[in-house]
């Protein structure tokens, strides 16, 4: 009980004073906009916090008191270095995520498997598993392994899980959570992924909420937070995994995901009428046009069945990229895409690109040949170009299915973790 007969709320300790309360109550509601500064990196020391949320100094302190408390974050009173934001010579105390704090459960599902992963605030992945698996066209199949693997991870590390969140190759309509069109799966359209995920994360006994969405959708979120697409407002992200292409938009901060969760379907731009048959009905879409199997066929190499085709197209880049075949592929699929991303260009208007997958080594391979079509094929590149960067996240789009588990928490942190 508290000094008022109260039950104590979550995060009351005897290291914050009854003055300190008070302030907090004052602030009560920055608790999530202080948190999700920290979480993105955007206040490194207690004054740029002060300063970010516009609130006093002792507020700013009970805020982060309470972050502290609840385990989310820590406070290390030692000097915040240069331009640490202290005034008239104090140095400000620094703020980052806590090493030991709650973490996600992140799920990945592709065509050659799954990928689980815990994934602290900062979006940093604290353990990873890979599983090469057979997807069958039970959902519930690879979800109940990708879940198993996940539980594992978490017994083995002992941290509080906050969530899970799941990232699949497909659009996910909102708000039923189905997987509309799973075509480099053998799942059936409109695949109840997220209620399957769901009850395979409850059946593991992992508490908190279980999400679900595209992901190329959630390796923009990942890289706009914490990666490549930083700072950017009009945010563009095209990239292929395994198999085919996928694009998301980030529009003020936020993730662009359309009327019922189906914006930036990029994959099924024409940028090839003559070109290889599309799954959708079409032909010469940039999602035959550049991804991993078609720059395989491209360079003349027959795809084996040891390694997923990304790490077989990745190695023939990176270990022949002189080759004539390698080359002619490299320029080939440069080319497409290069093509499908100026018309995006043109409707979008980003200040930014970022590329991922493949994309990311083709873009290494010849950024001058790249930035070359898309300035040449849009009004906006002749008018001064628009930025095109590799994204620098590994596995952002686990990263970004974690975002979705932690945003409760950023929204919330004492009513999340009560």
């Amino acid at each position: 009980m508290n000094g008022n007969g109260a039950p104590p709320r979550v995060g009351d300790v005897t290291t914050v004073s009854t003055s300190a309360r008070t302030k907090l109550e004052r602030g009560r509601g920055a608790l999530g906009p202080a948190l999700e500064l920290v979480h993105t990196g955007r206040a490194p020391t207690r004054a740029v916090l002060t300063a970010e949320l516009g609130v006093t100094r002792a507020t700013a302190g009970a805020v982060a008191a309470e972050l502290e408390a609840l385990g989310l974050i820590r406070v290390d009173s030692r000097p915040g270095g240069a331009g640490g934001g202290g005034t008239q010579g104090r140095p400000s105390h620094r703020v980052a995520v806590a090493d030991d704090g709650p973490v996600a459960l992140a799920a990945q599902v592709h065509p050659d498997g799954f990928r689980a992963a815990l994934v602290g605030l900062g979006g940093r992945i604290v353990a990873t598993a890979p599983g090469k698996i057979t997807v069958s066209a039970d959902p519930a199949q690879v979800l109940g392994a990708v879940v198993d693997a996940g539980a594992r991870l978490l017994e083995e590390s002992g941290r509080r899980c906050i969530g899970a969140g799941l990232a699949v190759p497909s659009a996910v309509a909102e708000p039923e959570g189905t997987a509309l069109n799973p075509l480099h799966l053998a799942w059936p359209p409109g695949s109840p992924v997220r209620s399957v995920f769901a009850r395979c994360v409850k059946a593991a006994g992992i508490d908190g909420p279980a999400l679900t969405g595209n992901d190329v959708n959630l390796a923009a979120l990942a890289e706009h937070r914490h990666g490549a697409g930083r700072s950017a407002q009009h945010l563009l992200c095209v990239a292929t995994g395994h198999r085919g292409v996928g694009g998301a938009l980030v529009l003020d901060g936020r993730l662009h995901s359309g009327s019922s969760g189906l914006a930036l379907e990029v994959g099924h731009l024409t940028v090839n009428p003559e070109g290889r048959a599309c799954h959708c009905g079409s032909r010469g879409c940039l999602d035959v046009e550049a991804d991993p199997l078609a720059f395989l066929t491209a360079a003349g190499r027959t795809p084996g069945p040891e390694v997923s085709l990304l790490q077989q197209a990745r190695d023939l880049l990176r270990d022949e990229p002189g080759e004539a075949g390698v080359r002619a592929a490299t320029e080939e699929l440069i080319d497409r895409l290069g093509l499908g991303l100026a018309g995006l260009v043109n409707i979008l208007n980003p200040d930014r690109i970022i590329l991922g997958g493949l994309h990311r080594e083709l873009l290494h391979a010849d950024p001058d040949r790249l930035r070359a079509v898309v300035a040449d094929r849009s009004l906006w590149g002749r008018s001064g170009g628009v930025p095109i960067l590799p994204c620098t996240l590994d596995h952002n789009s686990l990263v970004g299915a974690a975002e979705l588990a932690w945003q409760p928490v950023l929204d919330d942190p004492l009513g999340a973790l009560a």
